[in-house]
């Protein structure tokens, strides 16, 4: 599958989400059920992982996360 296939997946899960939910829900809920969604659709995902951030000469192991597996 290609990369915009897959951001369009992402992207029209995250809008039918909020079209149902709204907003002012906790960032927990909104993860857990984008995670049951794009599993629900055949993606393999990841939950809260690192992604490593370099500024200058300073590196910082934990400078973001992003979604991934839901808790089963």
């Amino acid at each position: 599958m290609k990369e915009n296939t897959i951001a369009t997946l992402i992207l029209d899960a995250c809008f039918a989400i909020h079209r149902k939910l709204g907003p002012g829900l906790f960032e927990s809920v909104y993860e857990k059920i984008l995670g049951y969604e794009l599993t629900k659709m055949g993606l393999k995902i990841e939950k809260q992982v690192p992604i490593p951030v370099i500024w200058d000469d300073i590196k910082m192991d934990h400078g973001s996360r992003f979604q991934g597996r839901p808790d089963r």
